[in-house]
């Protein structure tokens, strides 16, 4: 039988064990441990075969305890995203190059590289429908985070253009070039690059490739004046003059 004395002994081990699985995430590092282990758990299986009950399991916490920092999955997955746009800011941010060309190429080579690091990351931030919302109105903190990124990657597009003033001239710009990139990181991502499509070239070559494209003004549309052009000389076409003498 058990007395008063051996009860209290019983349960004081239990409270210790309790204690033990749960200390470490106190103060909000739960939230943080989980962000960590989904982001793991999404480059092994995709973002749509997360689990929450397989990360709670994982951090040795109740199934219960995700949702005291996170309303769903989908709440979780928005707060992955958002650190995913960080990270892409801190790489526009961090771009280096002597001119401003040469930064806007070196956060492409991060771009792509990120994308190709992180490929499950990368479809999350851009493929789910997050962003997009659907039937739900996106994460707020997504929204800002993703909105960041984008304004950094502007940021470096304007200062390559003849107008940098120009925001239409910035903003069809940009999207060319994100384009451009986007439309790569995914051919590459899901192994749409034949051989026969690439022939000789290497991994390095496509990305010089895809990184070259430069837009200098915004395209002239129908009812829109264009700007007075800038000069440009030319060599003269030597071959023409002495085919006609």
């Amino acid at each position: 039988m058990l007395t008063a004395l051996t009860l209290h002994h019983n349960v004081s081990r239990v409270n210790i064990k309790f204690m033990k699985n749960d200390s470490s995430y106190h103060h909000g590092d739960l939230r943080a441990a989980l962000v960590k282990a989904a982001a793991a758990q999404i480059e092994r299986g995709g973002y749509e075969n997360l689990s929450l009950r397989e990360l709670a399991e994982s951090l040795g916490v109740s199934r219960a305890a995700p949702y005291r920092h996170f309303a769903d999955r989908r709440a979780l997955l928005a707060a992955v995203a958002a650190e995913g746009f960080d990270r892409l800011t801190a790489i526009h941010r961090n771009a280096t190059g002597k001119t401003p060309q040469g930064r806007l190429a070196a956060a492409g080579r991060g771009y792509l590289a990120f994308a190709a690091e992180r490929p499950q990351m990368f479809r999350l931030m851009f493929v789910s429908d997050l962003l997009s919302g659907g039937k739900m109105a996106p994460d707020p903190a997504l929204i800002k985070s993703a909105g960041e990124s984008y304004v950094e990657f502007e940021r470096l597009v304007a200062a390559t253009l003849d107008d940098p003033d120009d925001d239409g001239a910035v903003k069809a710009a940009a999207i060319a070039i994100m384009s451009t990139s986007y439309g790569f990181a995914l051919l590459r991502m899901n192994d749409r690059l034949r051989p026969f499509m690439y022939g000789p070239l290497t991994q390095s070559d496509l990305v010089d490739a895809v990184l070259s494209i430069k837009v200098t003004g915004r395209p002239r549309t129908a009812g829109r004046k264009a700007r007075a052009k800038p000069s440009v000389s030319a060599k003269p076409d030597t071959k023409s003059k002495a085919a006609r003498s």
